[in-house]
């Protein structure tokens, strides 16, 4: 072998990836092990598969652990898929989303909990809600707040009506991609949901002023549609090109780079403190002077710091509202714990929704 060919040759770094692959994947069946174990012992005493604190606390070993040269992001994914597996392996994972398949709800549940549950998209968010309390599925995954046009509705109407828990968090980058059949400069109809169409007011403007747009209930709904109609597109997820079998002429058409979903994972159980937590809470006030100054006061003078607060009308009285408030700090904290007592002396009502895992990273 000739200097240049030894320089060149792969064989030797080959076979020793391959040795450590093996090593790997039998590390990882030996871990799997303890995760059957873990199931039974979990079933036994009916406590919930899915442990939001210990999802974070293993997610924080990993980077941890994590010397390089891979990048925590490219761990944290594989982990992530390495509990989907372990999801099933300790019993089966139902997992509610807004529908059909391709939203970008479905997507943000795809990244939370990897390929090896089972996803079961619904008609609307109050039927991720109902299916909650009808136990026929585990969890749901909805969203509560987007950083371009703020609060959902839906959700938070949505807690009104059902007594379900929060019980997680999820950041989403939301990138919009135009998604077609054919040539971009012969779509004369493009489909998505009028809430997207704004949110690409420029691109659209510059790049496809002459196509017709149409709005629909989803951006999973669009793609659908653009797949079996000619000369047409949609502004969907990458999920909803590879569902629907389009192709991704142009991505990020969005006008924010930076728009950012945030969903709330429900279920009929809590979360356990992690160190890093939110508490989420909805009340209403006395009609009187001050009434909601005299509940935010509370958590002010306990030192907490209110991180979202949004409003809707309780639809049984005119001009009555429910607000919506997340704070610092799990409902079992010493502070929190006073802060949510006190409060309660200014409220008509006042509901936990949930305490859960602070999410750090956005997916």
């Amino acid at each position: 072998m000739t200097r240049d060919e030894q320089k060149t040759d792969l064989s030797g770094p080959r076979k020793r990836i391959d040795e450590l692959d093996r090593k790997i994947v039998d590390l990882l069946n030996e871990r799997a092990k303890f995760v059957i174990e873990i199931g039974r012992i979990k079933r036994d005493g009916s406590t919930p598969v899915y442990a939001p604190d210990r999802e974070k606390q293993v997610l924080e070993q990993v980077r941890k652990y994590n010397q390089g040269p891979l990048p925590d992001s490219c761990l944290t994914g594989i982990w992530r898929e390495l509990m989907s597996g372990s999801f099933a392996l300790e019993r089966p994972l139902r997992i509610g989303f807004l529908g059909p398949k391709g939203s970008f709800s479905h997507l943000a549940a795809r990244r939370k909990f990897g390929a090896s549950v089972e996803y079961d998209g619904q008609e609307d968010i109050a039927s991720v809600f109902d299916e909650i309390v009808r136990g026929n599925i585990d969890l749901g995954l909805v969203p509560i707040e987007n950083s371009a046009v703020g609060g959902i509705g839906e959700t938070l109407d949505s807690f009104l009506d059902a007594s379900v828990r929060i019980c997680a968090e999820v950041l989403i980058n939301i990138h919009h991609n135009l998604l077609a059949n054919g040539p971009p400069d012969k779509v004369t109809k493009i489909y998505s949901k009028p809430e997207v169409f704004a949110q690409c007011r420029r691109w659209l403007g510059t790049q496809l002023r002459q196509a017709e747009r149409v709005g629909v209930a989803s951006s999973s709904r669009a793609a659908e549609m653009a797949s079996q109609e000619p000369d047409t597109a949609a502004i969907g997820s990458d999920l909803a090109a590879e569902t629907y079998g389009l192709a991704v002429p142009f991505r990020n058409i969005e006008d924010n780079p930076n728009n950012v979903t945030r969903f709330f994972v429900i279920s009929k159980d809590g979360a356990k403190p992690s160190g890093d937590d939110k508490t989420a809470l909805m009340f209403t006030t006395a009609h009187k002077v001050g009434a909601l100054s005299e509940v935010l006061d509370v958590f002010r003078d306990c030192g907490l710091n209110l991180t979202h607060i949004d409003k809707r009308p309780s639809k049984r009285v005119n001009w009555e509202y429910f607000f919506f408030i997340d704070c610092l700090g799990h409902q079992n904290d010493p502070n929190v714990a006073e802060a949510i007592e006190k409060a309660r002396a200014h409220c008509l009502q006042l509901t936990v929704l949930g305490s859960f895992p602070r999410a750090r990273e956005v997916l």
